[in-house]
């Protein structure tokens, strides 16, 4: 006979047959699950208290593991204790009240406007430059995620009202306006798109093959434009949702109207271009001031 399943085992399989979760992700759980029964130690999930999860997550810690990757383990260990109590196998859930330390918040990168402009106004007449000046003026005249650019449709993009109808993070509708290079280069680009879009296909940007460009292909392409247009930055999709949110919001202080087009669900998340832009008036500021702190005597008075 063989041995009962072990309640990690029955939860991964609950996770797979009923919850239907994708494969990496299953993945992922059964790792954190497998670190968790590692901590442990050979004692069962009845056994384990708060102050042993603590003491867990100060292990990990310890090791280097970082406050984001501690956030998701405590997250999977959570949602499998809530099922153990749900099925009335543990009295408590034992990582409630517990918090992984704190990450420090790291600003994301954004190019100056004049890279920006280069990066998206580069020239290129051929097929798949055409279509790569569209889709990057389009990302940074609207601040669009690549997986919102890729999945764009016809249609999407209003000419008439200048203005684009975005399907963003859980299947959230946005409409955000659309600058006139934008609509002069998707204009350009749609002629070309009917001669190598496949029979059927709705996507707005395709690829050679005729069919929805994906976000790897986004990302591959941006960068061998920024290679040609002379930036030295390491430039991914992102960058031109970045610097789209931190020029509108350098040139008008309005943070709801950003975070309204960005589609932030909290206004927290758009606050952080607020520091972009100090940092943008302290360049200045330190290079103008004549009592600016960086610019002291440097020889005896």
């Amino acid at each position: 006979m063989s041995p009962a399943p072990s309640a990690l085992a029955r939860y991964l399989d609950f996770l797979r047959h009923e919850r239907r979760l994708a494969a990496h992700t299953l993945a992922a759980y059964g790792r954190d699950g497998a670190l968790l029964e590692s901590l442990c130690a050979g004692r069962g999930p009845a056994e384990i208290g708060g102050a042993d999860i603590r003491r867990f997550v100060a292990t990990l810690h310890a090791k280097g593991l970082s406050p984001r990757s501690l956030a998701r383990v405590l997250s999977a260990w959570r949602g499998y204790f809530d099922w153990l109590a749900r099925h009335r196998e543990i009295a408590s859930n034992p990582c409630r009240g517990v918090r992984a330390p704190r990450a420090a918040r790291t600003l994301p990168e954004a190019l100056s406007p004049d890279e920006a402009v280069r990066l998206v106004a580069l020239d290129d007449e051929g097929e798949t430059g055409v279509r790569d000046r569209a889709l990057f003026e389009l990302a940074y005249s609207c601040g669009l995620r690549v997986s919102e650019l890729t999945g764009l449709d016809l249609g999407a993009v209003d000419a008439a009202t200048g203005e684009v109808r975005v399907t963003g993070k859980g299947s959230k509708t946005r409409i955000v306006p659309v600058g006139a290079p934008a609509l002069a280069a998707l204009a350009r680009w749609l002629p070309v798109r009917e001669r190598l879009a496949a029979p059927g296909e709705s996507a707005l940007f395709v690829g050679r093959a005729g069919r929805r460009l994906s976000p790897r292909e986004v990302q591959r392409r941006i960068k061998r434009r920024a290679a040609a247009a002379g930036l030295a930055t390491d430039v991914h999709p992102h960058m031109l949702r970045h610097s789209f949110a931190s020029h509108v919001l350098q040139s008008s202080g309005d943070l709801r109207a950003v975070q309204e087009m960005l589609g932030h669900a909290s206004i927290g998340s758009t606050q952080v271009y607020t520091h972009l832009d100090f940092q943008h008036l302290a360049k200045v500021y330190d290079a103008a001031h004549p009592r600016a702190r960086r610019k002291r005597p440097s020889g005896p008075r």
